[in-house]
């Protein structure tokens, strides 16, 4: 893979992480069009350190406070954030477990990753039909939105969009959904990244080749690529959710994931 594709998968990357229209969607779809032959998830973890920079970057002032919380008795609502957050990453650890070589045979199809294109762009008009939710995060709201971030490990369901979606039906204010929304991702990115590493140490031998294997040239710009992309779309998405606008992303979605699954039907991989 050349520098020039990589960056163009991590500008692909930090835009659809953070914006609901699906990450690993459109890296997949990206790489068959411009026939990258890399291995999809392994990449893809890589430029997720990118946007998980973005996160702590963006958010870095209520991850403080989260921190704060460790060793200040009067911050409650904050320890409280934490544990939510832990809960929430407990159904996605469960079901990669449980189905991680259904997931990855799901990165080979760009048909069906075009397909699942369309089930976000559903998703996206659930806020414009539940609108004045007035809930804070709570262990309903932290459970069903960790499971739709596990049912977005397929790639072509957006993982932002799935979990706000989920915030609201379980009552959520628009805005703390997608703060949280955001939040989840940096224990899932992570997470992902150490797993991935993991199978690649094993497959290579050693830790520091599985690690010298990750951090190519490419590979390194593709990930500043996604940073500085990645930090400019939550700002975009923020204010997307504070106008109860998500819906217009579906009709992105619809028209890429309609051109998709023609392209690749004619055009097989």
């Amino acid at each position: 893979m050349s520098i020039w594709e990589a960056i163009i998968v991590g500008v692909v990357q930090g835009l659809a992480e953070f914006l609901p229209i699906s990450s690993s969607g459109h890296i997949v779809l990206t790489q068959f069009l411009l026939g990258i032959e890399e291995n999809s998830l392994s990449f893809e973890i890589v430029l997720h350190l990118g946007t998980l920079l973005s996160v702590l970057i963006y958010f870095r002032t209520s991850l403080w406070k989260l921190c704060q919380s460790l060793w200040t008795k009067e911050m409650k609502e904050e320890r409280m954030m934490i544990f939510w957050l832990g809960v929430a990453t407990v159904p996605a650890v469960i079901i990669y477990k449980l189905f991680s070589e259904t997931f990855k045979k799901a990165y080979d199809d760009p048909v069906l990753v075009s397909g699942l294109l369309l089930l976000t762009a559903a998703l996206l008009f659930v806020p414009k039909i539940l609108k004045n939710r007035t809930a804070n995060i709570g262990m309903k709201s932290s459970l069903w939105m960790g499971i739709a971030q596990a049912l977005a490990i397929f790639p072509g369901i957006s993982r932002s969009g799935s979990t706000i979606a989920a915030g609201l039906v379980s009552g959520v204010k628009a805005e703390k959904a997608a703060e949280f929304s955001f939040l989840m991702s940096i224990p899932a990115i992570a997470g992902g990244f150490v797993l991935n590493l993991k199978d690649e140490a094993e497959r290579l031998g050693s830790w520091g080749t599985a690690i010298d294997s990750c951090t190519t040239d490419a590979y390194l710009w593709g990930a500043v690529a996604s940073a500085v992309v990645g930090l400019l779309a939550i700002s975009l998405a923020m204010k997307v959710v504070k106008q109860g606008k998500l819906e217009y992303f579906s009709y992105y979605l619809i028209t890429a994931s309609i051109a998709g699954m023609i392209y690749f039907s004619v055009n097989p991989v």
